[in-house]
């Protein structure tokens, strides 16, 4: 059950009541506000305030912040005159109950209502941008068109001037010919032509000569062609491949995640964590904090050990090896559940399964399997061993360990629950 705040106070004037309700340490994020007219409900867990006010508020106008550790509502009055209380007199379960629900209903309903509105603003925006960039690519769709518009009728332009000079050429030299000559000064023979029709007749006599100037340069002698090259060999060597294993068997991409992953684990600053920013620089390096656990486990402190392993894990989630050791000091305190749940998370950070982290993935399921067998869950111990044993085949304890699990599913060994290993 919620614990009820009762240290609250409040003032009022003719038009408006001010409530401060004290936060208790929880954050303003944290805290859950409901507010009517004549309802008004605070929720921060465990605590839990409520007040069924003494006359009726206008719950448009009414607002509440809260910072600093308390709440501060503003309440405006319907009716502007003093109250005699805070909340009614009443004691009555069902009519309270009556307010309350309603309250809580009519909340519901405007949290519905600003949710709808806000998703039809969401469309709306959406359906502007989409129809805004519609309307920006026909205009480029518009203009490139132009464009092309444009050089179609230029090309055209151009295309029926060549067709005009082209045939010009044609009546030239027919002229030519039918007043004996072959060149432009044949032309003065018959028809006078425009300067410009005379400078592209130039034109076309010089490129007629290039033309031919250019066949003759490419029927060279055949002694002028060099021979064919001298084939030979080109020697290649090979870098050896120093992996054991063939380039499909290799797990080079499976380490090179492996390392990544853990990599970017230590990499995770706890700066940004504002219940951490008292600690001292080192205290904010899990691999410190690490080793101070490894260090309280060997003493014994298997507390000390959990405090070590559990604000490591608050900064940075996923380091394997913290959960892993903090399960095994749960195994030591016998919180076995707990030990489960830190072995399962440790094994699920232990992928993918690499020769790198073998050793690891080894001991994790020895100490999930070790709680198992403690909670009489021998199936599922059994499983966690034999998943040890492939990593280890040839460690005698472990096949001993296993063996011994078998022995009591069968029925066979009477003390079920001693000498597992948990390291």
């Amino acid at each position: 059950m919620p614990l009820h705040v009762t240290d609250h106070t409040w003032t009022q004037t003719e038009t408006t009541v001010y409530v401060n309700v004290p936060l208790k340490g929880a954050r303003a994020a944290g805290v859950d506000v409901v507010s009517t007219d004549r309802y008004l409900k605070l929720h921060f867990p465990p605590y839990l305030f409520e007040a069924f006010l003494f006359e009726s508020v206008d719950e448009d106008k009414s607002s509440a912040k809260i910072g600093n550790g308390v709440a501060i509502f503003s309440l405006p009055k319907r009716t502007p005159k003093l109250w005699d209380h805070l909340t009614i007199t009443t004691n009555d379960k069902d009519t309270k109950r009556a307010i309350r629900e309603e309250a809580l209903e009519k909340h519901q309903q405007k949290f519905s209502s600003e949710s709808k509105q806000r998703s039809e603003k969401r469309q709306a925006e959406k359906k502007f941008a989409l129809e805004t960039m519609m309307k920006l690519e026909k205009e480029e769709r518009d203009k490139i068109q132009q464009i092309k518009e444009a050089e179609r009728e230029k090309t055209s332009a151009e295309l029926a001037v060549w067709q005009l000079r082209h045939k010009q050429d044609v009546q030239r030299e027919d002229l030519n010919r039918q007043a004996g000559g072959n060149g432009p000064a044949a032309v003065r023979k018959g028809e006078t032509f425009s300067d410009q029709t005379a400078s592209i007749t130039v034109f076309v006599c010089l490129t007629r000569s290039h033309l031919v100037h250019h066949d003759a340069k490419r029927k060279k002698d055949p002694a002028d062609i060099p021979p064919p090259r001298v084939s030979g060999n080109i020697q290649i060597t090979f870098t050896p491949r120093v992996f054991p294993t063939a380039l499909r068997e290799s797990q080079a991409a499976e380490e090179e995640e492996w390392l990544q992953k853990q990599a970017e684990a230590r990499r995770v600053l706890s700066a940004d964590v504002e219940e951490l920013k008292d600690l001292t620089e080192e205290e904010r390096n899990p691999d410190w904090l690490k080793e101070k656990g490894d260090k309280c486990f060997a003493m014994g402190d298997y507390q000390g050990a959990v405090n070590a392993y559990s604000l490591a894990i608050r900064i940075t989630k996923n380091i394997p090896a913290l959960y892993s050791n903090r399960a095994a000091c749960h195994l030591k305190l016998r919180n076995l559940h707990k030990a489960i749940q830190d072995a399962s998370k440790a094994l699920d950070l232990l992928t993918p399964a690499v020769t790198s982290n073998a050793a690891a993935r080894a001991r994790a399921s020895i100490r999930r399997g070790s709680a198992f067998c403690q909670l009489q869950l021998y199936a599922e111990g059994l499983q966690d061993y034999e998943a040890a044993l492939k990593i280890h085949p040839d460690n005698e304890a472990l096949q001993v360990d296993a063996q011994r699990i078998r022995d009591i599913i069968q029925g066979s060994s009477p003390d079920p629950q001693r000498n597992t290993r948990s390291t």
